[in-house]
């Protein structure tokens, strides 16, 4: 009798979750035209910045680099230039560092509203990743990464806001990490600056539903980026061993998976096996983007939980491990 139950409650569930697809797949045709958009992405010169702009190029958007190399903007420019979908496009920079006062960053801003008009999707993707113990971290670096990955992302993303409430439209992302889901060894810094994104960006959606405004929060795993090279120049060893076990993602498939979750106005974005598993497990009190993905959380969320029992303790075994070579490695010098 259990396994009729059982059945019937999984035949239900795939029957709900193949209509809740059908009818957000009919929606999300029907509602988005990126031809006639202004699509503006924060660390834009390169890394996932870079290759999510170029989806949106490739779709026919305007889009707005930000970030501070004239350099490097200047680079991505000639590289999106070879993705544009039509002549007519229009791809713009604007180099600021959105860690600055407010006023300072709306400057900026206003040069990219008079070449493109108003902001239609903004992409929070600056940030960085300083590794380390939290005793070999400096209060500088706490603050750094605090500026950068979580104040960055307010700024900006306070200069569209209003035009936004007005037209009654537009789409906020921002790019946390899997970091601002779980805890890591070496990550007491990197870790505090992109939960505080998942706060914010959470409030900000409850804020601007009202308004037709949709909000994103995408946590990737290790991504090969120039940023991620120089972060494995100082990361601990047991912060390297822990970050290998979800593998390493190139720029081009994060950017893909996050371009289709702002299509399909996700809150929720994550990339892989691991990335959907840590956003099943601490979705938590975050607003579903669907009736299937509720229905997916509710029944594996417990499992999961579990399961993550497991990864703590290897997690655990390595720390300690790493710990130990260490401290006799210490001793031999001394």
């Amino acid at each position: 009798m259990l396994l009729y139950v059982l059945l019937a409650i999984l035949v239900a569930v795939s029957i709900l979750c193949t209509l809740d697809w059908v009818i957000r797949s009919i929606k999300v045709c029907t509602r988005i035209n990126l031809e006639k958009s202004h699509v503006m992405v924060t660390g834009g010169s390169s890394g996932i910045g870079l290759a999510i702009a170029k989806c949106f190029v490739t779709q026919g958007a305007n889009v707005t680099l930000v970030a501070r190399s004239k350099i490097k903007l200047a680079h991505a420019v000639m590289d999106l230039e070879k993705q544009k979908k039509n002549e007519s496009q229009k791809i713009s920079i604007v180099s600021v560092d959105l860690t600055k006062d407010l006023p300072y960053v709306k400057t900026s801003y206003e040069e990219a509203y008079d070449c493109n008009g108003p902001v239609d999707i903004l992409v929070n993707c600056a940030g960085f990743a300083l590794c380390g113990t939290f005793n070999d971290t400096e209060p500088e670096d706490f603050k750094l990464m605090m500026d950068t990955n979580y104040f960055g992302s307010v700024n900006m993303t306070k200069c569209v806001v209003n035009d936004m409430i007005e037209r009654s439209k537009g789409h906020i992302v921002f790019v946390s990490s899997i970091g601002g889901q779980l805890g890591l060894y070496g990550y007491t810094a990197y870790s505090a600056s992109k939960y505080a994104l998942r706060g914010f960006a959470e409030s900000l959606h409850a804020e601007l539903r009202p308004h037709n405004i949709g909000v994103s929060i995408a946590f990737p795993p290790d991504t090969d980026t120039p940023g991620f090279e120089n972060e494995n120049q100082f990361k601990p060893e047991a912060t390297r061993q822990i970050s290998e076990t979800a593998g390493l993602f190139s720029p081009d498939q994060v950017a893909q998976v996050i371009f289709e979750g702002i299509m399909n106005r996700k809150y929720l974005i994550c990339c892989g096996t691991d990335g959907f598993a840590m956003n099943t497990l601490t979705c938590g009190a975050a607003p579903p983007s669907s009736l299937g993905e509720l229905l997916i959380q509710t029944l594996l969320m417990g499992p999961l939980r579990f399961i993550m029992v497991f990864y703590l303790w290897n997690f655990s075994r390595i720390i300690e491990k790493c710990t130990r070579k260490e401290a006799e490695t210490k001793n031999k010098s001394d």
